[in-house]
């Protein structure tokens, strides 16, 4: 794990809270991420405090590119809410449940999508967060 990224994690106290910047528990066999979000990695966005965020590894992270793909003005919103939180400091339960809510309104849109392969677009774990 990248130093930034356990630096993020005890300064935003994601341990203790138990969740995310989108309001995900970890799950067993997951880790934390560093996901970049105001300059992404494939534009040369650095790995820094003030450009992150710190999701889980296997729901929060991939589920939130995949919202980036499908309805770029929800992840935008998602996004506004995470650099919101980053620059307080803290995770705010208030942006998390407006976080929640439209994450909500992405799996009514989309709930019978499905992959190229023939999967489920949204899958089961990506819609268990904190109840919060």
């Amino acid at each position: 794990m990248k130093e930034v990224t356990k630096l993020m994690i005890n300064e935003f106290k994601i341990k203790q809270l138990g969740f995310d910047f989108m309001g995900y528990s970890l799950r067993k066999g997951e880790n934390y991420t560093f996901h970049h979000l105001i300059v992404p990695k494939r534009d040369g966005g650095k790995m820094s405090r003030n450009n992150g965020a710190i999701l889980c590894g296997k729901s929060s992270h991939p589920y939130l590119h995949i919202i980036e793909a499908k309805d770029y003005d929800i992840f935008d919103y998602i996004t506004k809410k995470m650099i919101g939180e980053n620059i307080k400091g803290y995770l705010d339960i208030h942006d998390i449940r407006k976080i929640h809510e439209v994450l909500k309104i992405f799996e009514r849109e989309h709930s019978g999508d499905i992959t190229k392969k023939g999967h489920p677009l949204i899958k089961e774990e990506y819609t268990r967060r904190k109840k919060l």
